[in-house]
């Protein structure tokens, strides 16, 4: 059977940034001596070294795999490459969560890393450690370099920076929500296979056309529920998630999405997943396999999704904006970002720091943000690599990865549109997800759910604040 691909003018894969030509070869019969990508990697990383043996060392942990470290590996080596003052080690360390508290329990020996992947949940936490992380800005004034954070994408640059444009940390495996559309579901539905649901009430008629005519086992189903359904959409229509914007302008913030607007939402679901409408699959990314199995036609999750869906996926698709309630002035506004970024330790040597600015100003330049987004699928951090990636035709060939992005510039960043950073984020989304599965379960009314999600997160808030 031939595999359908994106719907778009063309069906070619996704481009990376390959290297030189005389690189590549000298890559390509490294690794064929070597026999795998690892030992690759490590080898050559050996060769550079030893040819820059007076190059200060500058290490960083991460817990990127597949294509995205291979991604990493090769930008890295590129970098090293091409001066001989600065070596960066790129170390994979395991899972998100794992990596940082390895990063942070070795904050102060000369063993530990100079720079950390950690989940963007994680930002309102580090940004109260300053005895173990230093900001990026901190880091890039004392060694003379600079970021231009005004050519970021609004949403990167308002949650990973402050005032003044001044970086806390650089953006890395970026993405935010949209919507994934099996056309073929469409087609045997008897409904026009170029339509997108722009509101929820369009998204109720598709379903319920697609399990009446189609006899569709799931019309809708959704990853990440608490990010997709409370902070997006909350974003995504300008409601509070919490006050003091969402906890961007103060610790002390306070949860309030138990709004009239979150009640409609979730009440609505509720009837779906009543009727069959709607089927949960699981608080993390379980829904995105029943997506790619053909199981459901309708699928809000992760823009990074989208290479997966892609690659694995046997039915033609199209990706479109999270729906909106067009009962609400203004709306859409903008989403909000999800995913990791990349923080600089405190305890460090100047040189060390030195060398961690100069790398993180190179990773962050439209060159090399072009091609980890088009070899990734993760979102690019500047507009110039935005415009430099549609420059190269990515777009034609893969148009899916524009829409992302297009939701992050579709509107002036609204009071509520910066995302959400208030402590212990992650405690607070798996309060919010128990309470949303007894929705979903018919134990609880939505009212009481959202209620209790807000007082229980609240009193996390409170134990987490300084004494």
């Amino acid at each position: 059977m031939t595999k359908t691909r994106q719907s778009g003018p063309s069906h070619r894969p996704m481009l990376g940034w390959p290297a030189p030509t005389e690189a590549r070869g000298a890559w390509q019969r490294v690794r064929a001596l070597a026999g795998s990508t690892a030992i690759a990697t490590a080898l050559v990383l050996s060769f550079l070294v030893a040819a820059n043996a007076h190059a200060v060392e500058v290490t960083l942990w991460h817990s990127v795999t597949g294509t995205a470290a291979e991604t990493l590996e090769t930008l890295v080596s590129r970098f090293n490459r091409s001066q001989n003052q600065v070596m960066v080690l790129p170390q994979y360390k395991g899972n998100a969560d794992s990596t940082l508290a390895m990063a942070l329990a070795a904050s102060h020996s000369p063993a530990g890393p100079d720079i950390v992947q950690a989940d963007v949940v994680m930002t309102a936490s580090l940004l109260t450690d300053r005895s173990r992380i230093r900001p990026l800005h901190e880091v890039l004034t004392s060694s003379h370099e600079s970021i231009d954070s005004n050519d970021f994408l609004p949403g990167l640059a308002s949650y990973l920076g402050e005032a003044g444009g001044r970086l806390d940390a650089l953006p890395f495996t970026a993405s935010t929500a949209v919507l994934y559309i099996n056309r073929d579901a469409l087609r045997r539905a008897g409904l026009p296979p170029d339509g997108a649901p722009r509101t929820w009430r369009d998204v109720q008629a598709m379903t319920l056309a697609l399990q009446e005519k189609a006899a569709t086992p799931c019309g809708y189903t959704s990853d990440w529920q608490s990010w997709v359904h409370v902070e997006n959409l909350g974003a995504w229509h300008d409601e509070a998630f919490a006050s003091r914007s969402n906890g961007m302008d103060g610790t002390d913030a306070q949860l309030t999405f138990n709004t009239t607007f979150m009640l409609r939402h979730v009440s609505l679901l509720s009837a779906w997943a009543r009727s069959g409408l709607f089927t949960y699959h699981g608080r993390g990314n379980e829904a995105e396999a029943h997506f790619i199995a053909g199981e459901c036609a309708l699928f809000t999750g992760s823009s990074s999704s989208l290479p997966a869906i892609r690659d694995r996926s046997s039915f033609d698709f199209s990706v479109a904006p999270i729906p909106f309630y067009d009962e609400y002035p203004g709306a859409p506004f903008r989403s909000t970002i999800g995913g990791t970024a990349l923080w600089t330790l405190r305890d460090r040597p100047a040189a060390r720091h030195a060398g961690s600015a100069r790398f993180l100003k190179w990773f962050a330049q439209p060159e090399q943000q072009a091609a980890w987004h088009q070899a990734t699928g993760f979102l690019p951090a500047s507009k110039k690599a935005v415009l430099l990636s549609r420059q190269q035709g990515f777009y034609q060939r893969n148009p899916g990865f524009e829409v992302a992005i297009g939701a992050l510039l579709a509107r002036p960043v609204s009071r509520n549109g910066r995302g959400v950073r208030v402590p212990q984020l992650a405690r607070v989304r798996a309060i919010i997800d128990e309470e949303l599965e007894q929705v979903w379960a018919h134990t609880k009314a939505p009212k009481d759910a959202l209620d209790a999600a807000v007082a229980r997160g609240n009193q996390i808030l409170r134990s987490a604040r300084p004494r």
